[in-house]
């Protein structure tokens, strides 16, 4: 599981519901009917917006926020010098075997390529492709999110004209005045609440294990073509850490015998 996920969340939840209780009820926040305004309104705009085999993903993107990604490039970089320093002692057709325990389906597509001897530009082309559509793919689910949190305080404010709308009619009344405009503010504040503490955040956290992945696609990418092209595994070692921060670069190489 994803820690800072549920960690910013239930801190979240919690401020806010500390911050009610000190001069307040938790009861006179709840509402049925702006809750339905706000999270029925947003759903069915997002239906709009939307085709619905895209809108069914939202409980599948929101496990990808809570799901633990586990990303480590030193070792995939790790894993493509050993490649370089096995093609380099017994020649390409080597990394055939290689393939079978390779577990990433991206990197064992490029290295059956690179094995069958395809161009090296069609390599290239062939993999950023398929990287663009993979970053497509990971941009849909971002946008739906995004735009969930853009629906969302504005149905809140929708709420909350309803809200004024029918305390307007019973301006007659002052008693009914107060509790009224209170219930007219929690719609927006609904709004508000599930936009930036859900929706924002999860685009966000989205967007950053998509980067996440479309960098380890960019490393595999320039490992397999290094090692059609026969470079020097240390070279190859240099020009990966470039795509890293100095921070991460410290393991890299270490136990994958690497020759000058």
């Amino acid at each position: 599981m994803d820690l800072s996920t549920i960690i910013g969340i239930v801190l979240g939840v919690a401020l806010i519901l500390f911050a009610i209780l000190i001069n307040g009820s938790l009861g006179s926040f709840i509402d049925p009917a702006s809750i339905m305004i706000v999270v029925g309104g947003t759903l069915a705009a997002t239906l709009v917006a939307f085709p619905i085999p895209q809108v069914k993903d939202i409980i599948k993107l929101t496990r990808k926020t809570f799901a633990n990604r586990d990303s480590n490039p030193g070792n995939i970089i790790n894993d493509i010098i050993g490649l370089a320093n096995k093609a380099r002692k017994e020649g390409l057709l080597s990394l055939e075997e290689a393939t079978e325990s390779l577990e990433d389906d991206f990197l064992k597509k490029g290295l059956m390529l690179v094995v069958d001897g395809t161009d090296p530009e069609l390599v290239r082309n062939l993999l950023e492709t398929e990287l663009d559509f993979i970053e497509q793919r990971h941009k849909a689910g971002q946008g739906l999110f995004e735009t969930m949190a853009v629906l969302a305080p504005g149905f809140g404010m929708i709420g909350t004209l309803i809200g004024l709308i029918n305390m307007l009619q019973n301006l007659d009344n002052p008693d009914t005045i107060g509790p009224s405009m209170g219930v007219a503010l929690i719609t927006t504040l609904y709004g508000a609440l599930i936009a930036n503490l859900l929706f924002t955040p999860m685009a966000n956290k989205l967007k950053v294990k998509s980067g996440e992945e479309i960098l380890e696609r960019e490393i595999m990418v320039e490992g397999l073509l290094s090692i059609q092209a026969g470079e020097n595994p240390r070279i190859i070692e240099e020009k990966l850490k470039a795509f890293l921060p100095p921070s991460l670069r410290g393991s890299i190489g270490e136990g994958n015998g690497v020759e000058d």
